[in-house]
Formats: structure tokens, C-alpha cells, sequence
């Protein structure tokens, strides 16, 4: 991606009701899928640490970092950090948006096509 991926400057208050609201987004999007029996996916969250536990046993973690303004994925693909870049989560190295990428790795370890929507 040749976009700039200059973080836009947030203060500590407004980086904890961004990275908070991307994962509120989160849970709320897999409880809806469980209650409209797409996928059974558990999810624990402590604090700013988000786990995803899939039926085949694979886990995703998404995790907040307030010391760098970041936001973190682990998935079975790999380890990727994320910034906040003019409006949307941004990964640090090649640009992906954050709930594209959590889309594609939800989808590639449920099993089924599943889309994650940013909050609005």
C-alpha cells in the first residue's frame, strides 16, 4: 500500500474510546452470529484483551496496547499491529484495515464466511 500510514495524533482518552469500541464491536458482532446460530465462537474478555475461541479450537486475540496507540491481532496467520490512520485502524505494515483482516481470519479458522463491520 502506498498510502501514508502517519497515525492520527489521539489523546489517551480518545485512544481508550476508539481501541474500547473495537472490541464492544467485536463481542457484538459474534454474539449475534450465536444467537442467530451462524457460529459458536466463545469469547473472554479481561479488560483491554479480547479472546476468540473457535469450535476447531483455535483461538484469536485481540489486544489493546495504550502505551503505543496500538491495537494487536493474533491469529492463527499471524501477528499484526494496528494504528489509527486517518478514520480506521490501519495495520503498520502493509495498510489492511482492521475488520478486513479479523474477517479473513475468522473466516479461514470457522470455517464459514463471517464479516466483521467496524462500529459506526
Amino acid at each position: 500500500m502506498t498510502a501514508d500510514l502517519s497515525p492520527t495524533p489521539l489523546s489517551d482518552a480518545e485512544y481508550h474510546a476508539k481501541a474500547l469500541a473495537v472490541l464492544a464491536r467485536v463481542e457484538a458482532c459474534v454474539d449475534a452470529w450465536l444467537q442467530d446460530d451462524v457460529v459458536d465462537i466463545d469469547t473472554h474478555r479481561t479488560g483491554g484483551l479480547l479472546e476468540l475461541s473457535f469450535p476447531n479450537g483455535s483461538k484469536m486475540v485481540l489486544n489493546t496496547q495504550p502505551p503505543l496507540q496500538e491495537l494487536w491481532l493474533a491469529a492463527r496467520s499471524g501477528g499484526f499491529h494496528y494504528k489509527f490512520v486517518a478514520g480506521a485502524w490501519r495495520d503498520t505494515r502493509h495498510g489492511r484495515e482492521l475488520f478486513e483482516a479479523l474477517s479473513a481470519c475468522a473466516s479461514e479458522q470457522s470455517g464459514k464466511v463471517l464479516r466483521f463491520a467496524p462500529p459506526a
